[in-house]
């Protein structure tokens, strides 16, 4: 276009008309713009499966919405444009001055520099070796990889992130495709800490059951209303025991059976063209003579002893602060009861107690390793700091992830999706609904406890008016919320769960979201109609559990192939 014709355009779509709104966010914009506020995380989610660049994706996502956002305000087509790209700028920072984002950030970059220690000490190659005469083959590996993700229930951030460089080594040996082990890494990473006795998700989970319960005026004790919510929480339940099945038996099907056949034929990790989220593996060994496990596990046992004091110490400050005279005479008379316990884990601060736990784990293997020879503190300090640079694109992603998301809370994506409720239905069909609801809303927007902040208000006060004599219901639905909520964000590209774990395995994002979602959309399935529509006829919750883990055997034996990675190659 000529330099001449410039202006004049500039001018003409200065002065288009554009509908003007009256200054609106959330629910009320849900309603003005409708399925337009859905434009944002289907331009991310499609343009990262096209261009298979994550970076790029979310950054449109998140320019679609501030155009849309400004358009909606009255903006025209040029200021549209213009102030839309300012205000990725905005919403960027707005993520990163919220102090649980900046705590995940530093604490992503803390953990990267720790593997680095433990890795150029030589401590990660000891445990890897370790656990490889433990660990004779492929179902061993997935099986141990499994445990390990079982052990470090409390967090699923802290989760991803361990148990991923300390298993990958064996996982290559055994010539387990990055996607396998990133799919065990994950569905042993949200599903688990979402039920856990005790985590850092309990405080969350808990008080909105609480409040919930409030608004309808019921006065509950929501731990226990918790703890009967479990055996309903059928998705985490049988996805555990799905990771268990196909690891055991080695059967695969859909696009994680071609990654497995990939690794076996070819020895290809990881596709071909593809690019894992991080590539610490490549990071230098300086130790000297035989590498010792202890510089490994004392590190880590560390990061995990440290976490639970953290939440601990963190937790009871702020329920001592609370002015809740019940709870703090429960901590003064009885400090280490399982009460105590649950509900200081509960109150902390997971971002900042992991980022200091992690802090301090670091120093120990840079103490661990100056002390034994293997380095010097100055070249400790730069391992240190190099391994934090491997996961810098890992905290941009997040960043942009959480940017995704509050566009799409200032244009009320999820109170559209939510308005879909709004049709009257048979009582048999809402824990399904809500199901179904809450991972669109919680695939869409990546986050896990959004989408259980905005389905636990509702669900409950409509389980409530359904069936207001079946308490059972009640907790049913409550459950299909937290359960749903998992299900979505375990599948969700922009999943910050997702993102750690791929990084974890050293695997490409988008090749580990196509392997995973089959898997999550066959166990989501079996979850309704094995799960939740059972039970809402009546049926023992129990006896429904039973037939689900029947028939995730019969999917997985009816529908998957062996493949044995450590199988020779057929001519």
């Amino acid at each position: 276009m000529k330099k001449r014709y410039v202006l004049p355009l500039a001018v003409l779509l200065y002065f288009i008309p554009t509908p003007v709104f009256a200054e609106e966010t959330g629910a009320s914009m849900a309603s003005t713009l409708g399925a337009v506020t859905l434009i944002p995380p289907l331009v991310a989610i499609i343009l990262a499966f096209i261009t298979k660049n994550v970076v790029m994706s979310l950054f449109f996502g998140i320019f679609s919405g501030t155009i849309i956002a400004q358009y909606a305000g009255g903006a025209n087509l040029l200021t549209g444009l213009i102030y839309g790209f300012t205000d990725i700028v905005d919403y960027i920072l707005e993520s990163l001055a919220d102090p649980w984002n900046a705590g995940i950030i530093l604490q992503v970059l803390v953990i990267g520099g720790l593997i680095a220690l433990i890795t150029s000490s030589g401590g990660a190659r000891a445990i890897a070796e370790s656990l490889a005469r433990k660990a004779k083959g492929p179902i061993s590996t997935q099986l141990v990889t499994w445990v390990l993700g079982l052990l470090i229930f409390f967090d699923d951030y802290a989760n991803a992130l361990i148990v991923g460089p300390i298993m990958r080594p064996v996982s290559d040996k055994m010539k387990i495709s990055r996607e396998r082990l990133a799919f065990v890494i994950d569905a042993t990473a949200a599903p688990i800490a979402g039920i856990a006795l005790i985590s850092t998700w309990i405080g969350y989970e808990v008080g909105l059951i609480n409040d919930a319960y409030q608004s309808i005026g019921q006065d509950v004790n929501a731990y226990g209303i918790f703890l009967q919510t479990i055996p309903y929480r059928f998705y985490n339940i049988l996805m555990l025991f799905f990771v268990v099945l196909t690891s055991a038996t080695l059967r695969e099907f859909g696009s994680m059976k071609k990654a497995q056949e990939r690794a076996r034929d070819t020895h290809e990790l990881i596709a071909k063209g593809s690019t894992a989220v991080s590539e610490d593996e490549e990071l230098e060994v300086v130790a000297k003579g035989q590498p010792s496990i202890w510089s490994a596990l004392v590190p880590i046992g560390s990061l995990i002893l440290f976490s639970f004091i953290g939440f601990y110490t963190d937790g009871r400050q702020t329920l001592l602060e609370s002015g809740d005279s019940a709870i703090i005479d429960t901590i003064q008379n009885a400090p280490f009861s399982f009460v105590t316990l649950r509900e200081t884990f509960g109150a902390s601060d997971a971002s900042v107690v992991l980022f200091q736990a992690a802090l301090i784990a670091s120093i120990i293997a840079l103490v661990m390793g100056v002390s034994k020879g293997h380095f010097s503190f100055s070249k400790g300090i730069d391992i240190w700091v190099n391994g934090m640079k491997t996961l810098m694109i890992t905290g941009v992603i997040l960043l942009l992830a959480w940017s995704l998301s509050g566009v799409m809370g200032e244009l009320g994506t999820a109170d559209y999706l939510v308005s879909l409720l709004s049709d009257t239905m048979p009582p048999f069909l809402l824990p399904t609904v809500i199901f179904l609801l809450g991972a669109v809303i919680s695939f869409a927007t990546g986050t896990s406890y959004g989408t259980m902040g905005i389905l636990m208000p509702l669900a409950i006060p409509l389980a409530t008016a359904m069936q207001p004599e079946n308490a059972e219901f009640i907790v049913m639905s409550t459950g299909a919320v937290l359960t749903g909520a998992i299900f979505g964000d375990h599948s969700s590209p922009i999943s910050d769960t997702t993102i750690l774990s791929s990084m974890g395995a050293g695997s490409n994002l988008l090749d580990h979201v196509k392997t995973q979602l089959p898997y999550a959309l066959t166990v989501a399935g079996i979850s309704i109609v094995f799960g939740y529509l059972p039970t809402a006829f009546g049926m023992n919750v129990y006896v429904v559990l039973a037939i689900g883990f029947a028939a995730v055997i019969a999917v997985v034996f009816l529908f998957g192939k062996k493949v044995d990675t450590t199988a020779k190659m057929e001519k």
